[in-house]
């Protein structure tokens, strides 16, 4: 797996609201600059003017740009040869062809958002040019003519379910980073605990969030526990003693057991 070094928590920023850009980059491990559904049409030059302006630290920022096709994606382009970032985030990727038209000196997040972009979620992943993907729940419910990606509960129906699980998929098996989709209800702090420590446990590398208040709470929810690493600083302990199969703590512990511990202890950071 490629390594994700931005950290857990990328917060979205409008980029038509430069006078948040260093406080959102301040709270979070990474701050995504939005050209896209986050700028009205009629907002979107003085956006990327935001943008060109800014002086924020490019390691620790991507831009999300306008989808392949429309007006705005060439735009888009332009804006950034203006600026010293260089990871993009892709709106509604849903296919290779278009990418390779991007300058070669971008990293591209490729977001999953339709029924096209999941679809195609493999070979977005193939590509070399792409370092990681990210899915996103309501476009693409609304790209099958649904109104709502989630149940009353505020549990996800199941086309969101199973478009999360084939992005993840398709990341893990080329090696790139996902990342997990935004929680749109920002009181809801419960769900988005529970949606973040899943999402940790199933091997995403960070969840994106729209608003500060989610930052650590999708911090605290990728940490892991005291006591669980406790046990995967110690499980590498005794196998370094071992060959093959052996048993620790009463649990048989094979390679499988091993690379469970050591993702544990680089999401803490050691």
């Amino acid at each position: 797996m490629t390594e994700f070094t931005l950290g857990p928590a990328l917060l979205f920023c409008p980029a038509d609201r430069p006078e948040r850009f260093a406080k959102a980059l301040e709270r979070a491990d990474a701050v995504i600059l939005d050209l896209e559904d986050a700028v009205s049409a009629t907002s979107k030059t003085a956006a990327r003017g935001a943008v060109i302006e800014s002086d924020l630290d490019p390691d620790r920022v991507i831009v999300r740009i306008n989808p392949p096709g429309t007006e705005e994606f060439a735009s888009d382009l332009s804006t950034l040869s203006q600026t010293d970032y260089r990871t993009v985030m892709v709106a509604k990727a849903e296919g290779v062809k278009v990418l390779k038209a991007i300058d070669p000196r971008f990293s591209l997040i490729a977001l999953c958002e339709s029924a096209r972009g999941v679809a195609a979620a493999e070979k977005l992943a193939a590509s070399p040019q792409v370092t990681a993907l990210m899915w996103g729940a309501e476009d693409l419910v609304a790209s099958l003519g649904g109104s709502s990606s989630r149940k009353p509960n505020g549990r996800y129906r199941d086309i969101a379910r199973y478009a999360r699980s084939r992005v993840l998929l398709a990341g893990g098996a080329r090696g790139k980073a996902v990342i997990d989709a935004v929680h749109l209800d920002i009181a809801d702090t419960k769900r988005l605990a529970i949606e973040a420590a899943d999402a940790a446990a199933s091997g995403f590398a960070a969840t994106a969030c729209i608003h500060p208040s989610q930052v650590d709470v999708i911090r605290d929810a990728y940490r892991p526990a005291e006591k669980d690493l406790t046990w995967a600083q110690s499980v590498l302990a005794a196998a370094r003693g071992e060959r093959g199969v052996f048993t620790y703590g009463g649990r048989m512990v094979d390679e499988p057991v091993l690379r469970h511990a050591r993702a544990m202890l680089r999401r803490a950071g050691s």
